[in-house]
């Protein structure tokens, strides 16, 4: 089973998993829209740094989850 079809079936089965997924694209975003300013305050990159670790978090629990998929 590829990784893809690993985090469909998840998708379907895991409601943490569709929780944590969610949560992450949803931080991308906000991260993503933060990066997009012409000038960043010192507040906005303080918080880029602080969404990126708890982005990086959740990623390490959907690789641990993905992993765990037979």
């Amino acid at each position: 089973m590829s990784e893809a079809e690993r985090i469909e079936k998840l998708l379907e089965d895991d409601e943490e998993f569709k929780k944590i997924y969610s949560e992450h694209r949803e931080l991308d975003e906000v991260v993503r829209n933060l990066e997009e300013k012409e000038s960043l305050s010192e507040e906005d990159e303080v918080e880029i740094k602080r969404l990126k670790k708890i982005k990086l978090s959740l990623k390490d629990r959907m690789e641990a989850k993905i992993r765990e998929v037979k």
